[in-house]
């Protein structure tokens, strides 16, 4: 291993506990592992919601979690007319890639078909491609990876022995072994967390320790956006200061080096103002929203990358 990587429990625990007024140090410190492996670059993704709610499981988190009360729109598939136009939008405006959710953790072998068709025309476009789909057989991670599909998202959210609190409908060592199997295949990985969901820092750095044997190929650090309906609708989200936030970037950059690290849910809110000092250690965001959630439009965004200096990273063609 890199000796970039190697940070002890108690030293990233502490960097998490870095005093405020030496948080430059460390946006340098990081910094410096963004430039060498990621240059000035940013890559800018954008997410098609394409089926929403209904999910089985329980995390705290989701509005289309079984036991969300959240107002959102509800569908099977998302019309074909909306997936494929952000694809062609992905694709005329040179982004990096296309992400698309689907809530639910298991599928018929059917539905899977049904969502590799629709990957095999999404690809004639040239656009890089990543599905979170929960749970999958590895006869239907075959049918997805013929298909085209470039790479899986399969968030591993907090640290195992926080996320009893966060889900019981499915396991921890269950998203572990879902990535290692998707990884045996082949595919790239995007894997990340979630912070603000009441969690200690040793959870995140447990968490992030777990990320660093996974080496994901993409590595999106969300921050809890509070949605009415859902257990967490009320969360303390005070925690959650600019400092605080940054802190946990750093560690994810100072961990996991080579990985793209993405700021993801919660950019607009919580680095509002302070996209230089953010886009020093991250070179990945989303556009235009999170699944249920708004975000900044892409045009914006392109804006807010180059005023701070940093460069738009093309990848499809």
């Amino acid at each position: 291993m890199n000796s970039e990587q190697n940070l002890t429990r108690e030293e990233a625990i502490a960097i998490l506990n870095t005093p405020d007024e030496q948080l430059n140090e460390l946006i340098e410190r990081a910094g410096a592992l963004r430039k060498k492996y990621k240059g000035n670059h940013v890559s800018i993704h954008l997410l098609t919601n394409a089926r929403s709610g209904n999910c089985s499981q329980n995390c705290a988190y989701c509005a289309q979690s079984c036991r969300s009360h959240a107002d959102i729109e509800k569908y099977k598939w998302v019309d074909d007319e909306k997936l494929y136009g952000d694809n062609t939008f992905v694709h005329d405006h040179k982004l990096s890639r296309h992400c698309i959710g689907l809530s639910g953790m298991k599928f018929s072998d059917d539905e899977i078909e049904e969502l590799a068709s629709k990957i095999r025309k999404m690809k004639e476009e040239g656009t890089h491609l990543c599905c979170s789909i929960g749970f999958l057989t590895k006869k239907q991670a075959l049918m997805l990876k013929e298909a085209g599909l470039d790479r899986i998202n399969h968030n591993l959210n907090t640290s195992r022995s926080n996320y009893p609190n966060i889900c019981t409908t499915h396991t921890y060592e269950q998203r572990v072994n879902n990535i290692h199997m998707l990884q045996e295949l082949g595919f790239e990985i995007c894997s990340g967390g979630i912070i603000g969901m009441g969690e200690s820092k040793e959870d995140i750095v447990d968490m992030l320790l777990d990320l660093q044997e996974i080496n994901p190929e993409a590595l999106p650090i969300n921050f809890l956006l509070p949605i009415k309906g859902t257990p967490l609708g009320d969360a303390d989200t005070s925690i959650l200061t600019f400092e605080y936030c940054m802190k946990v970037l750093c560690l994810a950059r100072l961990m996991v080096p080579k990985s793209d690290i993405r700021c993801a849910a919660g950019r607009e809110i919580y680095f509002k103002n302070r996209e230089k000092e953010l886009l020093t250690v991250v070179n990945s965001i989303f556009a235009s929203g999170y699944l249920t959630e708004n975000g900044q439009g892409v045009e914006d965004t392109i804006k807010t990358i180059t005023d701070a200096g940093f460069t738009c990273e093309v990848e499809s063609d």
